[in-house]
């Protein structure tokens, strides 16, 4: 299965993800449509992985993808050591209504407690 183009450039759909991914540790929640939600879980669920292992090579992987160095450093000092006995499902999509502008799909994007 490839990546959901979601009708943007290769550049824009990166863009668009490490926005999304930047948000999500920064807030642990966000909304955005289901078909964002589903292709920016995979990536946050691997930082997620490489802050647990929180060696320096794992914090530069990171830091090439997420904007934000206080997202950064909040992602390393809390959020992965928060996961640090679980293997995997960080993440949690909660479907929502549709939108009312054009009826799209919401969904709930939320770091798993």
């Amino acid at each position: 299965m490839g990546q959901a183009k979601l009708g943007r450039t290769r550049g824009h759909r990166r863009a668009l993800f490490r926005n999304l991914v930047t948000a999500l540790f920064a807030h642990e929640r966000i909304e955005t449509t289901e078909a964002k939600a589903r292709e920016c879980r995979p990536i946050a669920e691997q930082l997620i992985t490489l802050a647990k292992r929180g060696d320096l090579h794992a914090r530069r992987q990171a830091a090439a993808f997420i904007l934000d160095e206080d997202v950064l450093k909040r992602l390393f000092d809390e959020i992965g050591p928060r996961y640090a006995d679980r293997s995997g499902g960080y993440t949690r999509i909660v479907k929502l209504d549709n939108r009312r502008g054009d009826g799209a799909p919401i969904a709930l994007l939320e770091l798993v407690r």
